[in-house]
């Protein structure tokens, strides 16, 4: 659709679209790069406290901090397009400090080195994907249809085993969390790229940039905590 789409324009209404698009995915990544520090800011903040941390788990709002992200999570797919842009950059705001104060054990548990190591490879390995994804005139729609039909299956099995714990079954599941959030890098940014669309009013791209984040947010967090499950160094 967007290649029949730039065939019908000219050479210079072409270099306008492919101008803002490089400025939609760059309000995009932006968006997601100050998530991921804000989440970052929150663990550390946490983990140099480790009384407050564990007096929040050992009280109530632990099941506040443990939901609340997915509640979210859910209500933003649901109601994106129904929200203003400043709700929706509130709530990505509020769903990844959310997820800091949640991700602050891997602080406690986890060596300082491993942490900036796998934190490092992850940066890597999704931009690499990311550039694919963005870059690549090959449909990805099956790629993300099936690491969708993945990440189902990754749910399923990580409630057995919360039900059912299982030390290689978690070495399992986070060896595939990662291939899945791999795949779904590549397949979200071509998602986003290929949704974008210059006519639609400055509001609407902004919410627009705020969701291609928090799914990008969410491909970075997941493959940063798989790996960490994988080849993080224990204190």
């Amino acid at each position: 659709m967007r290649r029949v789409y730039e065939a019908s324009v000219s050479p210079k209404s072409l270099g306008a679209v492919h101008a803002g698009l490089r400025a939609y995915l760059q309000r995009v990544y932006t968006y997601m790069a100050m998530g991921i520090g804000l989440t970052a800011f929150v663990s550390f903040a946490l983990a140099s406290n480790p009384p407050l941390y564990i007096a929040l788990f050992q009280s109530p709002l632990m099941w506040f901090f443990s939901l609340a992200p997915l509640g979210i999570a859910l209500f933003f797919g649901f109601s994106i397009h129904k929200m203003s842009l400043s709700t929706a950059r509130g709530l990505f705001w509020l769903y990844a400090s959310l997820l800091g104060v949640s991700l602050t054990m891997i602080l406690l548990v986890y060596t300082g080195e491993s942490v900036a190591r796998l934190f490092l490879v992850t940066a890597c390995t999704f931009s690499g994907m990311s550039l694919y994804g963005y870059t690549t005139q090959k449909d990805l729609s099956s790629l993300g249809s099936f690491c969708i039909m993945g990440l189902l299956g990754v749910l399923l099995a990580s409630l057995v085993n919360l039900i059912f714990p299982s030390s290689s079954l978690q070495f399992a599941l986070s060896i595939v969390t990662v291939l899945v959030f791999t795949g779904l890098t590549a397949y979200d940014t071509q998602k986003i790229r290929d949704a974008y669309d210059e006519t639609l009013p400055s509001d609407v791209q902004g919410k627009m940039a705020v969701y291609g984040a928090l799914m990008l947010y969410l491909d970075f967090i997941n493959i940063f905590v798989a790996l960490m499950r994988l080849f993080g160094d224990r204190r």
